[in-house]
């Protein structure tokens, strides 16, 4: 299974040398890389550092890199554990929206096809599920995430959460069943 992992050759190729490889691994991994941790540490600057953190850091272990699982499950548990101490950290506790923030997401949204009450509906319900993830806890917002959105296995998600198989889908699970409660909660109070 792993040898067919184009991304294990690649970092076999960077471990061997060939600088070009890590090259390739950044193309294909830095913009889900910083989807993902935009989304975990809400800050797009932060999320940007720290995919550079996360390619600092895979660069550097290169002569150390060892095969036990697909490239992608190495490189999230590197991201996560970033994420996770970049949401410890002091000045995270009650984060501020930029100026610049504020004026992109109140740009309008512009639809040509659908009636505008089924756009301000839909806009409505991706604010209120933008908000209802964010109050989620990290880990079920995290593995929610990796599961969702990534596509990635309930083993890959433990492995890169450092956690049990079954502890990663208790996550996804609590997080599915707060978001439908919440949202559900949200549908009953406007009808």
């Amino acid at each position: 299974m792993l040898s067919d992992d184009p991304d294990v050759e690649l970092m076999l190729a960077l471990r061997d040398g060939d600088e070009s490889a890590f090259d390739g691994l950044f193309a294909r991994w830095a913009r889900p890389l910083l989807h993902y941790l935009e989304r975990m540490v809400r800050d797009r600057g932060s999320a940007e550092e720290l995919v550079q953190e996360t390619f600092a850091r895979v660069y550097r272990a290169r002569e150390r890199y060892v095969v036990e699982s697909k490239f992608s499950t190495w490189l999230y548990r590197i991201a996560t554990n970033l994420a996770l101490n970049e949401l410890r950290r002091p000045s995270r506790r009650s984060p501020h929206a930029s100026a610049e923030q504020q004026d992109e997401s109140s740009k309008p949204l512009v639809a040509t096809s659908p009636p505008p009450d089924e756009v301000a509906h839909a806009r409505r319900l991706g604010e209120r599920v933008d908000v209802e993830l964010e109050r989620l806890p990290d880990r079920q917002r995290m593995a929610l995430w990796l599961s969702s959105v990534e596509g990635l296995s309930y083993s890959e998600i433990a492995e890169a959460l450092e956690t049990t198989e079954k502890s990663v889908k208790a996550l996804v699970h609590r997080a599915r069943a707060a978001l439908i409660e919440r949202l559900g909660e949200e549908r009953g109070r406007s009808t």
